[in-house]
């Protein structure tokens, strides 16, 4: 008899457990489920789509002066009266690798109207970074911070990191992540139309 009870309560045991563990994969499930769904039970953007939101923020541009690719220094200053993106990046680090053609292909598109991008790389060396520059055809400013003195400056030592700098230089969006096309547009855009 003692035998029979001990193995019927590690029956009803295992059954109590097998219950819990599927109930908490239906809750998954279920949640899984809402997360996909966006707006009035539409499917989310695919994951490809999804980008790092920028911070509105509202402070002045440090003052910023780097050797470029070319061997000349080139200040931040140098850019006055431009909407400027600077993008700190490294080419062993993937993601700013990723976005490097996102950030080409907005450049192209709108540096007639007052924009660039000033790419500074933290540290690698120069010819690495301009063979990965030459292999893209990056016609934007360059700069090399082998100190991390561009990381300093903005107080941020994650990669990719970037900073949009309105018309009188200030700073107006703050970035950590990949950027997508989508964001640049949504956000940088205006600013670039604001006093062209």
């Amino acid at each position: 008899m003692k035998k029979q009870s001990k193995y019927r309560r590690k029956i009803v045991k295992t059954q109590r457990q097998s219950f819990v563990i599927g109930v908490f994969l239906v809750l998954i499930g279920i949640a899984l489920f809402v997360v996909m769904q966006g707006k009035d039970g539409e499917a989310a953007a695919p994951v490809a789509d999804l980008s790092v939101v920028p911070v509105a923020v509202n402070y002045p541009a440090p003052q910023l002066a780097l050797e470029n690719v070319n061997g000349e220094t080139e200040s931040l200053a140098d850019f006055g009266g431009q909407v400027l993106l600077l993008n700190n990046w490294a080419t062993w680090c993937p993601p700013c690798k990723a976005e490097m053609p996102t950030l080409k292909k907005f450049h192209d598109a709108h540096s007639a109207e007052g924009f660039t991008i000033i790419a500074v790389e933290a540290g690698d060396g120069k010819d690495e970074v301009l063979q990965f520059a030459n292999s893209l055809g990056l016609t934007f400013p360059i700069w090399l911070d082998p100190d991390g003195a561009a990381l300093n400056a903005f107080k941020n030592g994650n990669l990719p990191n970037s900073y949009v700098i309105d018309r009188s230089g200030t700073v107006r969006y703050a970035w950590t992540g990949e950027i997508s096309l989508a964001m640049l547009e949504k956000y940088v855009t205006p600013l670039i139309a604001e006093s062209n």
